[in-house]
């Protein structure tokens, strides 16, 4: 391979006690990885990638116990997803990257790239890392409670890659935990410190699990992080919802990449 180009790849990376399943389109531009939605899988980001076309490397993986392939674990902390994205740069001999996340993913790529701003191209955080104080017991009873009520037919679509190889209280503790960390005191000290390029692209309407205008009040959140921090703007509010937005809204996504790249 010549003038910086790289071969496609996909495979296993082994990490802690499990393997990530990644691919690497390869191709000779600036890297981009891509960290996907809670429960979600590297497909979601096909059209984003076929947007920003072939001039950029883009690097997709799953999350553990995730898609088909990727193993499971005894760990399914944020903290581990942190070290996953270690992980997979490292396996892919990727130094600096522009890092992409939708909802979940989107907190993963803030905390990497405020403890990593060396490393770290830019960042682009698709309708989620919103600091704002969402979870208290009643929500944390009624997450429990809608992972028990789905958990009798998501292990049926577990070969599908669907549905994640977890167990309904290992979902609900996860996506707890995301409602510990989306604290106003705890994410906003973290988006106040991210020093590169970062740009939100921001749904609308609900999510999966919300009600009424519980979602907008969450993204309302976002305007203390903008206010604060020069280097985080606002790229576009789009019309779709949470779950919509990659298929829907790509364009607004990949835009944002070319953003914080400079391209």
């Amino acid at each position: 391979m010549t003038n910086g180009e790289h071969a496609s790849w996909s495979g296993l990376v082994p990490v802690d006690d499990t393997s990530l399943a990644v691919t690497d389109g390869g191709g000779p531009g600036i890297p981009v990885l891509y960290l996907n939605g809670q429960f979600a899988t590297q497909g979601y980001w096909r059209r984003v990638i076929a947007d920003l076309g072939g001039d950029w490397r883009h690097i997709t993986f799953d999350e553990r116990a995730r898609g088909r392939k990727s193993g499971r674990s005894a760990d399914y902390s944020f903290e581990a997803a942190v070290r996953d994205v270690d992980a997979v740069l490292a396996a892919r001999g990727v130094e600096r990257a522009v890092l992409v996340g939708w909802s979940y993913g989107a907190v993963v790529a803030a905390h990497w790239a405020e403890r990593n701003p060396a490393r770290t191209l830019g960042a682009v955080l698709v309708d989620g890392a919103f600091p704002y104080d969402w979870l208290d017991e009643a929500m944390e009873a009624r997450i429990r409670k809608l992972f028990r009520r789905i958990g009798w037919f998501t292990p049926l679509l577990r070969p599908t890659g669907i549905t994640p190889r977890m167990t309904a209280a290992e979902q609900a503790e996860s996506n707890i935990e995301l409602g510990r960390l989306s604290r106003a005191s705890e994410l906003g000290p973290v988006l106040d410190r991210i020093s590169v390029p970062t740009r939100y692209v921001v749904a609308s309407g609900t999510s999966f699990g919300s009600r009424g205008d519980e979602q907008e009040q969450i993204r309302s959140g976002l305007e203390a992080a903008t206010a604060g921090n020069g280097n985080i703007r606002i790229s576009a509010k789009v019309e779709s919802n949470h779950g919509a937005i990659l298929r829907k809204e790509f364009p607004a996504i990949a835009a944002a990449v070319r953003e914080v790249a400079g391209q």
